[in-house]
């Protein structure tokens, strides 16, 4: 599914604390990988970064193609559930030139964004930016 369907770019917000957001991510990847409706991986500028050095800045994200509706819908319910384990985490997803963030503490508001970008998404077709 690689070159086909929606294809979001999830980051993951630190506040700029790059270790926590190579963890974060890494957990929120295999949260995500364990669907089998959904393909995901890490951005290909991810992998010239080393997290490890002291003073690494890189943003780590992830990407997730979803072919259907439905499996936007998992996708995005997923991302909510892993934002709520902590009520600081929030995740950042990109859709042709729109987004929106999940946070581990959602308000009506949020929600009703959520279903927007969802109808967003189900009109289109492509990549993220």
């Amino acid at each position: 599914m690689q070159n086909g369907g929606n294809r979001w770019r999830l980051v993951v917000s630190t506040g700029g604390d790059a270790l926590r957001q190579e963890r974060l991510t890494r957990d929120l990847h295999e949260t995500l990988r364990q669907r089998n409706d959904l393909d995901v991986g890490f951005h290909e500028d991810n992998a010239s970064v080393d997290l490890s050095r002291k003073g690494a800045a890189a943003e780590v994200a992830l990407w997730v193609a979803t072919a259907s509706v439905p499996a936007a819908r998992v996708a995005t319910t997923l991302i909510k559930e892993w934002a709520a384990k902590e009520r600081n985490r929030s995740v950042k997803i990109s859709y042709r030139g729109r987004s929106i963030t999940i946070s581990g503490r959602p308000d009506p508001g949020q929600e009703r964004m959520v279903k927007e970008f969802l109808d967003t998404v189900s009109d289109g077709d492509g990549s993220a930016e």
